[in-house]
């Protein structure tokens, strides 16, 4: 390799790079020229063949980025051994930038670079290089490939491509904690020269925080950050390439560090006593006041609760959640007169301590809730205050003393109370109270059987202040006394075979008694002396509250007799003691051998001559029971046959007829049913002329009037509306003689206003009768559909030529 160089900076430069590389390579001995092997296989014959030694003597180049100068830059210089100087050869280069960013003197193989070249952008450019027969344009040699690297200097700054940076730390960390990592990066080449070399430093806030100098690690300085001294700090960090040697490029980027908060601070009360006021008829939980305790701290590291430390007989206090105050509430009933001051001592506590600042003191603090009680007028209290429970016996007499109720006005005063019963709670008055002792008694004769126990409530009452009212329930027992004789359970039957052996037992029985002795039921069972010479049936008491019926004979005959009605008298224990008699009834029946009752007779037999009362009495409203059913089918049949001939009787019919209708005319036929206005002055005695001969022409005249239109104008004008009314009181006369027809309703509507209106017509009809200057001949030019109205007006034409 025979490089040229032209003399200058860049060229020694380029120099310098080619001898730093494997700038010196060995011929490629293998490859023989084509170009060379013809020329020599032409001067030697075909009989000699000759290796020839291929000597390219350059493999890649170097070239300094950032060049300024004004010529072209030397990059180096492509030859062949081929090559004896004499022009022959002719040298092109191809690939990246080929043409534009480099060039190559074609005679002397030299390779400039046109543009400044930025190793940060394209660190090496591939290109091929060829030698070529400049006559023929032939290829002398292969092609080879060779690179053209751009050499890097100095002339990237470092940079901090996430910057700006935020990163927090707890307080009062010790010194060294690891706060966040910074990274810049420098473009250059890290692998030539200390170009990419970076170190950091701290230009501004070193005095809280320091950086390691090759990893960009932030960590703290000092041990006493404190969140609520400054909660964030801003650092300035800068990072310089050249290992931070003399003239190496810096770059600095902001740090935000913000200090977190840990539970170093407990709460604190802003006062050491606190003073609040209530009545003392405030109800239970009724909020006193609100204390709050301060945290510095923040977040979760302010929760704290609270808590009474002395006074928490009367008073109890809650934590709100959201505003972190202490509700200090009420937690029993106040009392003025017995103490008007309260001293309550609350505590705050952090709910979430720290244990690593534990030494630092104590997590909480105290402070006291004065509570002053005001005076209230109260209602009377009632002694005791839950109700009082009394006793009477049921047999006591009207007046009698149940109890007393007491009751006092718990205020300084101590007024007089008056108490009542409440109506509502003793609708029967069946108890009576007085109003200033307030002693209870009876009012009504009293009954436990029927009710055992009376609830009612008593109202007291301030004698000056009826406002102020207590109740107050009293239970009032009544006490037992032995007024009802024992019964038999129930209506007892028994049944017996009639081959039954003497001494059977047939029957047990039992009774009930409504009383309740305190010594409990004893029950004596005997039989009376109308059956105790019985020779049927002997009574066994078993002497626990029960008797047993057996047989006293061997054998028995139901087609004799076969119902018994046994007798039996119960007395009780009293005292005084009370007895009453029930009836057993006794079948005697058929039975098969096993015993089993098979048919029984209904042929009785009473052993006592008299039944008792109470069965006389049962059968008696028995009797009076189907009486009263049969009486009431029997009025309820008559009723509903009265109802069903009144309705057959019964025609009513509502006719209503109007006259109100205009309809479209005489030759509309449509609009309306004209069967009404045609029944209408359809009479039987128009037709039969019974009713006089004004009645028989009504009809035709109006007819005559409507049709015609042609009457004389006089008559018309003289006409007396009296014929009307003489009319409607005929037939008003027949409707009420006529006995046979049925009391139709009817009603009907004359528009007849009358003569003796204060008030004028507003009828054009009534000009018949005046003295009108105006000519209505015209109207039967009309037509049919004013036919009737001309003849209306016709009469008073005629009067009017008349006269």
């Amino acid at each position: 390799m025979v490089p040229f160089w032209t003399a200058g900076p860049w060229t020694l430069l380029a120099a310098l790079g080619l001898l730093s590389c494997f700038c010196s390579v060995l011929a490629e001995a293998s490859r023989t020229s084509p170009t060379i092997s013809t020329a020599s296989k032409h001067q030697e014959g075909p009989s000699s063949l000759e290796r020839v030694k291929r000597g390219w003597v350059w493999n890649q180049f170097f070239v300094v980025e950032e060049y300024t100068g004004t010529e072209p830059l030397y990059v180096g210089k492509i030859h062949t051994d081929s090559d004896e100087g004499e022009g022959n050869i002719k040298y092109t280069i191809s690939g990246e930038g080929a043409g534009s960013i480099f060039i190559i003197d074609e005679f002397t193989g030299d390779i400039h670079a046109t543009e400044k070249l930025d190793r940060e952008e394209k660190a090496f450019y591939t290109l091929r290089a060829q030698a070529r027969d400049h006559r023929t344009n032939d290829p002398l040699e292969p092609e080879s490939e060779f690179v053209i690297k751009v050499q890097d200097i100095n002339d990237s700054e470092p940079q901090f491509l996430e910057g700006p940076y935020i990163g927090s730390v707890a307080e009062l960390s010790p010194i060294g904690t690891s706060v966040m990592k910074v990274t810049a990066s420098d473009a250059d080449d890290p692998t030539y020269g200390s170009s990419a070399r970076v170190v950091y430093s701290v230009l501004d806030g070193e005095k809280f925080f320091t950086v390691d100098r090759h990893t960009g690690i932030i960590m703290t300085a000092v041990a006493d950050l404190d969140r609520e001294t400054q909660d964030r700090y801003e650092l300035v960090v800068k990072a310089t390439d050249m290992a931070g040697q003399m003239g190496g490029l810096s770059g600095s980027t902001t740090v935000t560090i913000v200090i977190t908060d840990v539970n170093d601070n407990p709460p604190r009360f802003p006062q050491k006593m606190y003073q609040f006021s209530v009545s003392e008829g405030a109800a239970v939980a009724t909020p006193v006041g609100r204390v709050i305790a301060t945290d510095a701290d923040m977040g979760d590291n302010t929760d704290m609760s609270y808590l009474i430390k002395e006074g928490g007989d009367l008073f109890k206090v809650t934590t709100d959640v959201e505003t972190q105050e202490a509700v200090v509430s009420i937690k029993k009933p106040l009392d003025f007169e017995s103490k008007r001051t309260h001293n309550v001592v609350v505590e705050a506590v952090n709910k979430h301590v720290d244990p690593r600042f534990v030494d630092l003191g104590s997590f909480r603090d105290q402070t006291i809730v004065r509570v002053s009680v005001s005076d209230i007028d109260e209602p009377p209290i009632f002694q005791p205050a839950e109700g009082a429970v009394m006793e009477v016996q049921e047999d006591a007499k009207v007046g009698s003393l149940v109890g007393i109720v007491t009751a006092r006005d718990p205020d300084v005063a101590n007024k007089p109370v008056r108490f009542s019963i409440d109506p509502t709670s003793d609708q029967d008055m069946i108890f009576h109270i007085d109003a200033d002792s307030g002693a209870i008694t009876l009012g009504k004769i009293l009954d436990r059987e029927t009710a055992g126990w009376h609830n009612i409530t008593v109202k007291a009452v301030e004698a000056d202040n009826h406002t102020m009212v207590s109740f107050s329930t009293i239970s009032i027992r009544i006490l037992d006394v032995n007024d009802n004789p024992p019964e038999l359970a129930t209506p007892y039957e028994a049944s017996i075979c009639e081959d039954a052996k003497p001494g059977q037992l047939i029957h047990t029985i039992s009774v009930v008694d409504r009383d309740e002795p305190p010594s409990g039921h004893r029950f004596f069972f005997t039989l009376p002396s109308e059956a105790a010479s019985s020779r049927h049936f002997t009574l066994w008491d078993v002497k626990d509250n029960t008797a047993g019926i057996r047989t006293q004979k061997s054998s028995f005959n139901r087609h004799e007799q076969n119902v018994y009605f046994l007798p039996i008298l119960v007395v009780d224990s009293g005292p005084p003691s009370l007895s009453s008699t029930g009836t057993l009834t006794i079948h005697v029946c058929g039975c098969d051998t096993e015993g089993a009752i098979q048919t029984c007779n209904a042929t009785a037999y009473v052993i006592s001559a008299a039944l008792s009362p109470g069965a006389l009495i049962a059968l008696l409203v028995c009797m009076l029971i189907l009486i009263v059913l049969v009486l009431l089918i029997l009025t309820l049949k008559r009723h509903r046959k009265g109802q069903r001939i009144a309705e057959d009787e019964e025609d009513m019919r509502d006719n209503v007829i109007k006259y109100n209708d205009e309809g479209g005319g005489e030759q509309d036929t449509q609009a309306y049913d004209m069967s009404a206005l045609r029944n209408l002055y359809d009479f039987p005695e128009a037709k039969n002329c019974d009713s006089g001969p004004d009645i028989c022409s009504l009809p035709q005249w109006i007819q005559a009037n409507r049709v015609g239109g042609a009457v004389d104008g006089t008559m018309a004008a003289a006409t007396d509306f009296s014929l009307f009314k003489g009319y409607i009181r005929k037939k008003v006369e027949q409707a009420d003689a006529d006995l046979s027809v049925p009391p139709y309703d009817s009603f009907q509507t004359y528009a007849f206003e009358g003569t003796s209106s204060p008030a004028l017509s507003l009828s054009s009809i009534h000009t018949l009768s005046t003295t009108s200057e105006l000519d209505f001949s015209y109207l039967s030019d009309w037509g049919p559909r004013f036919r009737q109205l001309a003849g209306y007006y016709a009469p008073g034409k005629t009067e009017e030529e008349a006269s």
